[in-house]
């Protein structure tokens, strides 16, 4: 199972590549971005690096990593980025929207796409880790169906939902 493009309302979910990485080191580069979940942002020659590690995928044949960028087709331009490690028929999922496209449903419309298109390739359970602090994560989270669990890992809090 590889990352197909996934089209929602207003956005397109495309596969990521090394070649986005020019355009996200600007829609990745506010510092603010990395107050939950630590690091600073990537200059394009490292996100590079790590888009074209991504894209290799995960090197466990138990693991599929499936990566996206996240365009909001109306400006034509890249805003953020969504993601999934499935094992089996669970994913875990995360996404980030660029400060400067935050507030404007992007981020809740993208994971509902990433988490239609994960259940219409067979996961049933999907599960999230949102740090505690971050509202607009969590409230993302709810709006594709997860519920936080109370339980813990690495100092976020772990959301699942379970169909079938």
């Amino acid at each position: 199972m590889g990352a197909g493009t996934i089209a929602t309302r207003r956005l397109t979910l495309l596969p990521l590549a090394p070649h986005h990485a020019e355009e996200m080191a600007g829609v990745l580069a506010d510092p603010r971005l990395h107050e939950f979940i630590g690091g600073k942002p990537l200059g394009a020659d490292r996100l590079r690096m790590r888009y074209e590690r991504l894209a290799a995928g995960s090197g466990d044949a138990g693991a599929v990593w499936c990566n996206w960028v996240v365009r909001l087709d109306s400006a034509g331009r890249l805003t953020g980025t969504v993601q999934a490690t499935i094992t089996g028929e669970q994913a875990e999922v995360a996404w980030v929207v660029g400060a400067a496209w935050q507030g404007r449903g992007i981020a809740k419309e993208a994971a509902c796409g990433l988490v239609e298109w994960l259940h219409g390739k067979g996961v049933t359970t999907v599960v999230a880790h949102v740090h505690p602090d971050h509202a607009a994560s969590a409230a993302v989270a709810a709006a594709v169906g997860l519920v936080a669990t109370g339980e813990w890992q690495d100092g976020e809090v772990r959301w699942r939902s379970d169909i079938g």
